[in-house]
């Protein structure tokens, strides 16, 4: 078979046709204006076109044209000369978002810049406990901004007296031993 011309330079001009029909069958559907399918015919056999060898070079430099001009990014750079930069300098007050980036919330401000100075043990215990009274599971944290204690003195004090919820719905928290559930007293053993 014979390409008519009007064809680019490196376009192979001849090219072997091989027949198939050993393939999925298929049909040709059509759709007329008024938005009607219809079923033009069978498809039943499948025709491969293969450049002859004396135009296989010419054929291998097309798809690296073809590959290459695939790759190229087309750049345009635009000049606002009205907008004087309004668009990419964030006003006061503004914060900037990227689309499809969900504004983080902040959390609140807290006194972390201060040092935390411990307090007595006995003391630091009772008000535990009546932490513990008014909810029975807390974080960490919420224990830290509660108490006002250094993360890892609490995390001693704590050891003695509570569990820590590994599963289920108070996952992540800390509840008080069985045995000091009942506590009102300033004894920890009743």
């Amino acid at each position: 078979m014979e390409m008519a011309q009007g064809c680019s330079s490196n376009t192979p001009k001849s090219y072997s046709l091989n027949m198939h029909s050993d393939f999925a069958p298929m049909c040709i559907f059509s759709e007329s204006n008024q938005g009607k399918l219809a079923c033009e015919g069978k498809v039943e056999n499948k025709f491969d076109m293969k450049p002859h060898r004396e135009n296989l070079m010419d054929y291998g430099k097309l798809c690296r044209e073809r590959t290459n001009m695939s790759m190229v990014k087309p750049r345009k750079t635009e000049l606002f000369l009205d907008d004087n930069g309004r668009g990419m300098r964030p006003m006061p007050g503004e914060r900037l978002v990227h689309p499809g980036q969900k504004e983080k919330k902040k959390p609140p401000v807290t006194k972390i810049d201060m040092k935390r100075t411990r307090m007595d043990r006995g003391e630091l215990e009772k008000k535990l406990f009546k932490l513990f009274e008014g909810q029975p599971n807390w974080s960490i944290k919420q224990l830290m901004q509660e108490t006002n204690q250094p993360e890892q003195f609490l995390k001693e004090i704590l050891n003695t007296l509570r569990v820590y919820n590994k599963r289920g719905p108070n996952q992540g928290t800390h509840e008080l031993k069985p045995e000091y559930k009942k506590y009102t007293g300033d004894d920890p053993t009743n």
